[in-house]
Formats: C-alpha cells, sequence, structure tokens
C-alpha cells in the first residue's frame, strides 16, 4: 500500500487581513477588537502604527501568525504631513511642544533639497517617546519618568522622500522606506536642519511590501460584517508562504 502524506489542514482564518486603521486606537486595540468579534484565540499584527497614525495595519490569523516576522521585514510607504516651526518631545502632534521657531520663507523645492540629504543608508536611534525597549523597559515609560537614556541606533534606508505641497508651515510628504523607520524621527531632524524645528502632524501607511491601503477594510466597516464576508476578505495562507517582503523598489 502506497505511503499517503497527510496535507496539512487550513482553517478559512488561517491568513491574513488587511485594515484600514482609524485615527485614536493602538495597534493592539485593532487586534483585540478583531479577535473578539471573530472569537479566534490567534491574532496578531505586522508592525504597529501610532495610535494617530492610520492606514494599512495587517492582521495574521490562526496559524499565519507565524509569518508575523517575515511580513514585518517587509518595506513600508507612508504619506503624510509635517508642521515646521514647532518641535515636539515626541516628534510628532501627540507630544508636548518644547520648542516654538519663526518658519524662514521656504519654497517646496528648498525643502525637497534638504529631504533628498535623508535619502539612502542611515543610523537611525529610536526616539525617547516611543515602545521600543532598552532592559526591557518602554522608552516611553522612562520618558515620562524625565529619564533619557541611549539607544542603539539601527541601519535604516530611505528609497524616497519628496514633498508634493507646501502652505506655510505645513508640507505634504511621500516616504518609502526599509522596516523601524521612525518617520516622525525624520521629520524631527529635517526641521533641525531647515533650522527652524518641525513635527510631524499626520502619518498615513499606505504600503507593507506588495500589499496596499487601497486592498483594506476600515476597521469600523469589517466590524459590522459576519464571519462568512469577513473569510472572503482573508488573504490564504499559501499566499502568504509566496509573500516577497523584500520589494525592490
Amino acid at each position: 500500500m502506497p505511503f499517503l502524506m497527510s496535507m496539512p489542514v487550513f482553517d478559512p482564518f488561517d491568513g491574513a487581513l488587511l485594515i484600514d486603521k482609524p485615527a485614536g486606537l493602538t495597534s493592539h486595540d485593532v487586534v483585540d477588537r478583531v479577535r473578539r468579534h471573530l472569537k479566534l484565540k490567534k491574532v496578531g499584527h505586522c508592525g504597529t502604527l501610532d495610535p494617530n497614525a492610520t492606514g494599512l495595519l495587517v492582521l495574521v490569523l490562526g496559524k499565519a501568525t507565524k509569518l508575523s516576522e517575515k511580513l514585518m521585514g517587509a518595506d513600508k510607504a507612508y504619506e503624510g504631513t509635517i508642521k515646521f516651526g514647532e518641535t515636539t518631545n515626541s516628534y510628532d502632534a501627540d507630544g508636548e511642544l518644547v520648542k516654538s521657531l519663526p518658519v524662514p520663507p521656504m519654497t517646496l523645492a528648498e525643502i525637497n533639497d534638504a529631504a533628498g540629504e535623508f535619502v539612502g543608508d542611515q543610523m537611525q536611534a529610536p526616539p525617547m517617546v516611543s515602545a521600543a525597549k532598552v532592559g526591557g523597559v518602554p522608552l516611553y515609560k522612562l520618558a515620562r519618568k524625565g529619564v533619557e537614556v541611549e539607544r542603539k541606533a539601527r541601519l535604516i534606508h530611505v528609497y524616497h522622500f519628496t514633498f508634493t505641497a507646501y502652505e506655510a508651515p505645513v508640507a505634504t510628504f511621500g516616504i518609502a522606506c526599509t522596516k523601524g523607520t521612525y518617520v516622525r524621527s525624520l521629520a524631527h531632524e529635517l526641521g533641525e536642519k531647515l533650522g527652524c524645528g518641525a513635527h510631524l502632524a499626520t502619518l498615513r501607511r499606505t504600503e507593507i511590501g506588495q500589499l496596499n491601503v487601497a486592498r483594506a477594510t476600515p476597521l469600523a466597516d469589517l466590524l459590522q460584517l459576519g464571519n462568512l464576508e469577513i473569510q472572503q476578505r482573508v488573504i490564504p495562507l499559501l499566499k502568504l508562504v509566496q509573500f516577497d517582503a523584500a520589494t525592490t523598489r
């Protein structure tokens, strides 16, 4: 009798869901709401978005949670706005204002010239107000106590950092970069380079590797759907296995 290899059995929810995250929720909040709605034990996400950031959040369900590291390694693309003249302790609009300076006359071309210097390889340390950990403690918890510690810089790559509109003091941009890049740190550094300070005003993630927010379902809409409707939106596990995280730009 020939030996028959047993095929793995997959649940219809073993895969990924593309969520368009609203502002005001943490990535963990989204995971928790989807887990409770679907009554699933295993739900994770691939790449944290700050609470006020919006856009593409990839949730992995069931057996697909084992692929989260692979998906998190993919390149990312964002669009957003930067406000010049105001520096915050978190480098974004959620933080406390620590410095305010007049914004000098600037053209869109001049802003792009300065932003172009950030394109390519560079070492970047996480900001103090972040979820990165030092000694097992999230940096933001240390920052709340007024403690600042040395942070290990890591290599990142910015593929492009391009501004498309400027109405003082706010400029609109698009950026593509490797995983682990803090866009708000780039906003802060750009403000320093231009001599007036700046912070990230808004941020929306549009791509993770080959996955685009155009295919994502707004969270509020997803939570109105039944399980069968949601199953049709799940990217199956076998497709995720073929996912090419290293998208060439």
